[in-house]
């Protein structure tokens, strides 16, 4: 039996977005991963072995690569030659010869409460003076303070506070529809400064938040990275440690596991169980600068 990898691939991707319901980005990562074994030839192959053979080269040109990254596009083909397998294309499943590499797992950066509120009064001052100086517009103000608020006022994802659509907003039940990864939906809970913010916007109400169409993504990442500039804060500023910083302070502040994973729209438990590692992490750094056995340089 004869198959061509080009035509088995396009069917993967396909079950993928259709079957799996998959995003957009992760199908244009599985799609340059794959592109990368295979190549575009449009190869054909008569015994089964011949696939793995042809994962193999590029198994070794990985081999510079991130443990995280090399994890990701492994990933990528073992769930290729799970889709084999199930779909009888292979009487092997060759996605059992593949292992990912153990990823150290890093703690997300965030910021601290001080600054987040330093923030806050950074964009409300600017806002409230008349004479505003060129830098500052107040278009992109606004702009800076919703999806500010978005992201650690609600924990969303930089794509799901870009694509927020008002009908997908409840104020008066302080809660938004969001759409995830996978096309998962969840509902996010808004603190009532962020309602407040947004019964003020309302008033030119457009299909999305941020206007007639999405805010573009990187457009969003430099909103909050020159919102980060803009304060003066020691550390650059990103739109997902804003998302890390509103889990760390609801977990220190009592928060429970398993609300923090509704909230955040994590698929398992495990991916929430970072931010205990972060918190003691940060109560060992904040013994070492208060202590006062710590703060002296010798102790007899």
């Amino acid at each position: 039996m004869s198959f061509e990898i080009q035509n088995l691939l396009d069917k993967f991707l396909k079950f993928q977005a259709n079957i799996e319901s998959a995003s957009s980005l992760t199908i244009k990562a599985y799609q340059l991963d794959l592109t990368q074994v295979f190549g575009n030839n449009k190869i054909q192959i008569s015994k089964q072995d011949e696939i793995w053979s042809l994962v193999r080269p590029t198994l070794s040109k990985w081999g510079h690569l991130s443990a995280a990254t090399r994890n990701r596009k492994i990933a990528t083909i073992k769930s290729f030659f799970n889709w084999l397998y199930h779909e009888n294309i292979t009487q092997k499943n060759y996605s059992n010869m593949l292992t990912c590499p153990k990823v150290p797992r890093k703690i997300p950066s965030f910021v601290s409460v001080d600054e987040a509120i330093s923030i806050i009064h950074f964009l409300n001052n600017n806002l409230s003076v008349q004479n505003l100086q060129p830098r500052f517009s107040e278009i992109v103000l606004q702009q800076q303070k919703t999806l500010f608020l978005l992201l650690y006022g609600a924990g969303l994802r930089i794509s799901e506070a870009c694509h927020l659509k008002w009908k997908d907003i409840s104020l008066s039940e302080r809660k938004l529809l969001i759409k995830g990864k996978g096309a998962k939906e969840r509902y996010a809970i808004l603190p009532s400064f962020c309602v407040q913010h947004l019964q003020e916007i309302k008033k030119n109400q457009t299909d999305y938040i941020f206007g007639e169409s999405p805010l573009d993504r990187r457009k969003g990442y430099e909103l909050i990275k020159s919102l980060g500039h803009a304060v003066n804060l020691l550390n650059p500023l990103h739109p997902h440690a804003l998302r890390h910083s509103f889990a760390t302070h609801l977990l220190s502040s009592g928060a429970n596991l398993r609300t923090l994973q509704k909230l955040l729209g994590h698929e398992s438990l495990q991916a929430t169980e970072k931010y205990t590692h972060l918190g003691v992490d940060h109560l060992a750094r904040m013994i070492d600068a208060n202590h006062p056995l710590a703060l002296r340089k010798k102790v007899v």
